[in-house]
């Protein structure tokens, strides 16, 4: 069978059926966790619980009552996302060995409906980053700089040094969900989406990362970084498997005020055949400074796959997108400010051995506690919060988001449906290259193509188009209006369809484990 292959045809298929159990599904994800150590995409991974919910799964199954698609799925979890008995840590010494006392929402929906949690994923300190390098437990290593395609094109300098420095970074900050899912550890994983921190990993690890329109999904038990913006996302191998997993996340939430209130539909996604009605908008904005030339002609060969097809393609202006990185740093560094404020040693994560004063144990607990970016980040938003800055920065930031919120309510209400952009500005960097850099540049330079649509809450998703010239894998984003999710993923699944994105082939994990591949290729993982 083809590994390209869905959740709902092909692994819930097979489970029915009885060709493969729950047990063995989750036993197979376990031993690939294992095997694939190296990547670092785990931070906890939760054995014990997970094969009891497995077996939980067996039992329903052999009644012949599933719970529905994801029963028996195995799946993973952002570390910073709120889950019951197992250890949440936003990788920062700040909340190392925190258990906390609930489940986030999305992760109570994904376990009310069967699905195995197999663990909690790395990533940058508090999701600040646009690498997942920066996080306690290390970074997370890019799946691709062990397959086969990597390393045919990239040419080691001496053997010694190829083997140590030669691998690439995953992007971030939800990196260790897009490792986990590209290296075939898990059917889907859960991230977050600040700035792109789901579709940039997903765009470097050659998955399919949903950012959905703010508000759908409750932000309830995911431990916040901007409040105005977080969006938990989506991880998986194919469009149909993200609408799966929408399917079950989607809808109001009681303990969150920002979700909306009607009720959510699932749907499946139809097949499209017809791209005529289409209007696919091009915003010229988003050829920004820095974008390879790889990936400029990649965007232009898609724009004329639309066209070719029968669909309007129409270059449009979102003008103030160029302002979107310093409102975004304004707004984001306030937000944080804010936010962090929470962890200050008393009710729980780290607290210092300072004695002299409560003041002192604060600061010190703070010190101790986050690493610099998420310092730098408290210290800017609080001087963009100060009474005599108030209106200079932060109002004005405001005022400049609804701006670029308007940009893009403009093209939409101009009668086009999708805009077509970049994810990425390139394809993913070699660690020792990326880390030459400060977090707070890197960031700036890497979400240019994925904050303006945050800053407006619409719906984007990273499609896997094409490997570059490194043999690295290189997305292209589709942003919709708000709510029509059900539109955006129709486009992306004919759009995924069109390219036939290479599946990677992993050398190390088939030393490793030859018999769980082999397996992941007949039972054609999505």
């Amino acid at each position: 069978g083809c590994p390209k292959r869905g959740l709902r045809s092909q692994v819930s298929a097979a489970l029915k059926e009885g060709r493969v159990t729950p047990t063995e599904l989750c036993q197979r994800c376990l031993a690939l966790i294992r095997s694939t150590k190296f990547l670092n995409a785990y931070i906890t991974v939760a054995e014990e619980t997970a094969l009891k919910q497995a077996e939980e799964a067996e039992e329903r199954y052999k009644r012949g009552q599933p719970l529905g698609i994801l029963d028996g799925i195995p799946i993973a979890v952002k570390d910073n996302f709120n889950t019951a008995g197992i250890e949440t840590t936003c990788a920062s010494n700040m909340l190392k060995g925190y258990i906390s006392p609930y489940n986030a929402t999305v992760v109570q929906k994904l376990l009310d409906q069967g699905a195995v949690l197999l663990g909690k994923t790395n990533l940058d300190e508090f999701a600040m980053g646009s690498g997942s390098t920066d996080g306690v437990f290390g970074p997370v290593r890019n799946p691709w700089s062990y397959s086969r395609q990597y390393k045919e094109k990239s040419v080691p300098k001496s053997h010694s040094e190829d083997k140590e420095f030669n691998w690439v970074i995953t992007g971030g900050s939800s990196g260790g969900s897009a490792a986990a899912v590209s290296s075939f550890t898990c059917f889907a994983a859960l991230g977050s989406d600040t700035g792109g921190s789901t579709r940039n990993p997903a765009a470097h690890c050659g998955v399919v990362g949903l950012k959905p329109t703010y508000g759908l999904i409750s932000r309830h038990g995911l431990i916040p970084l901007v409040n105005s913006m977080d969006v938990p996302g989506i991880l998986t191998r194919s469009v149909d498997d993200a609408a799966v997993l929408l399917g079950s996340l989607a809808g109001h939430d009681p303990k969150d005020s920002t979700t909306v209130q009607d009720n959510f539909k699932p749907f499946e996604l139809p097949n499209l055949t017809d791209v005529s009605k289409l209007s696919i908008g091009i915003p010229k904005e988003y050829n920004a400074p820095g974008l390879s030339s790889e990936i400029l002609a990649l965007w232009s060969k898609a724009a004329d796959l639309f066209k070719n097809a029968g669909a309007k393609v129409v270059e449009v202006s979102l003008p103030h997108t160029r302002y979107s990185i310093v409102c975004y740093h304004v707004l984001c560094t306030a937000e944080v400010a804010s936010n962090m404020a929470r962890f200050d040693g008393l009710e729980y994560g780290h607290r210092s051995d300072a004695k002299e004063s409560t003041e002192s144990m604060y600061a010190t607990t703070r010190r101790e506690g986050f690493n610099d970016v998420v310092r730098g980040r408290i210290l800017s938003g609080n001087y963009f919060l100060l009474k005599q800055n108030y209106e200079k920065y932060f109002v004005k930031a405001q005022k400049v988001r609804r701006l670029i919120a308007n940009d893009f309510v403009k093209v939409f209400r101009s009668g086009v449906d999708i805009l077509l952009t970049p994810t990425t500005l390139s394809d993913a960097a070699p660690y020792m290259e990326f880390i030459q850099e400060d977090n707070r540049t890197r960031s700036a330079q890497d979400d240019i193509l994925t904050q303006a649509d945050t800053c407006a809450g619409l719906p984007a998703v990273n499609v896997p188009t094409a490997l570059s010239e490194r043999g690295l894998p290189v997305g292209l984003q589709f942003i919709g209006r708000s709510f029509q999710e059900k539109q955006l993923l129709t486009v992306a699944k004919w759009f995924e369809k069109q390219v036939q994105f290479p599946v990677i082939q992993l050398e190390e994990v088939k030393r490793h484990d030859n018999d769980v591949f082999h397996h992941q290729k007949s039972a054609s993982f999505s």
